[in-house]
């Protein structure tokens, strides 16, 4: 029988390995062409190509330490609390900002994703705290 910390494993790493691939993707197209990312999914105010590339900075760097703490679990608990927080405010001024997007539906959708996504993200690193709470000495 399967125990609880290599089940919990065996959904995390999954997880993990998604936020990495996700991560460096959507940082890669923010990077490459910020037009590109803002006309199909960050059509909020008036695009600023420098600061599109900017925020991509700091999600590449995101799937990255992702990729690493798929390698080295120590670094989850604080890869995943890091993104948990990011998450959250971002999700906070989605919330603010929902009635500014162009499209007007796409506002709503944005704020749904990114507060699924925290909520998931929560509980993953609930599930990596339990991980390395149970792991042998």
């Amino acid at each position: 029988m399967e125990s609880s910390t290599a089940r919990r494993r065996s959904i995390v790493e999954p997880l993990i390995v998604s936020y990495a691939v996700g991560h460096i993707g959507l940082g890669a197209w923010q990077l490459i062409a910020p037009g590109s990312f803002f006309d199909t999914i960050g059509g909020f105010g008036t695009s600023n190509p420098h600061y599109t590339r900017d925020v991509g900075t700091f999600t590449l760097a995101l799937g990255i330490a992702f990729a690493v703490a798929y390698r080295w679990p120590a670094w989850r608990p604080g890869v995943v609390g890091y993104a948990l927080l990011q998450y959250a405010f971002h999700s906070v001024n989605h919330l603010a900002d929902i009635g500014d997007a162009d499209p007007k539906r796409v506002g709503p959708i944005d704020f749904a994703l990114l507060a699924l996504t925290t909520l998931i993200l929560a509980w993953t690193l609930r599930e990596v705290l339990r991980e390395r709470r149970d792991a042998p000495p």
